[in-house]
């Protein structure tokens, strides 16, 4: 799929509150809305304050995400699904074993897990944000 943006995209992680919905909303800026873009998690995760704050510093408005779960997908086709957690990728590669869709797992660090005052957790959610930004870019930025 190298050269060609995927006509629709899936970004899965353990809950739908930080990294599956960072990296669909970058996803869309980086590549102007070219692909349908949509983003779950295996549970549904609560809202987290400090997401909306680091993905706005990129121009980006996250205030008002749902998280939702994979089965609260209205869409079940896509092109690839990218995972960025261990517990997600095994629930992708389950639910898509009888389907003819690309499946890959890109280990992204959980920006929850840093502990510390509230700059210093706010540089662990820039940290996950620049890093899923790169990744994007690395992946399909080949020729578009």
């Amino acid at each position: 799929m190298s050269g060609e943006l995927p006509g629709a995209i899936l970004f899965v992680c353990t809950e739908n509150a930080i990294r599956s919905p960072m990296a669909a909303a970058l996803y869309k800026q980086i590549f102007e809305n070219k692909s349908y873009v949509q983003s779950a998690g295996i549970r549904r995760g609560e809202t987290n304050p400090f997401m909306p704050i680091v993905i706005k510093e990129k121009g980006l408005d996250l205030d008002h995400h749902q998280p939702q779960t994979l089965s609260d997908l209205q869409d079940s086709l896509f092109d690839i699904i990218i995972t960025l957690s261990p517990e997600a990728h095994h629930q992708a590669m389950e639910m898509t074993r009888t389907m003819a869709v690309d499946v890959e797992y890109w280990p992204t660090m959980d920006p929850t897990l840093i502990d510390g005052n509230r700059d210093q957790r706010l540089d662990a959610y820039r940290a996950c944000r620049d890093t899923l930004a790169q990744k994007i870019r690395q992946r399909f930025e080949t020729n578009n």
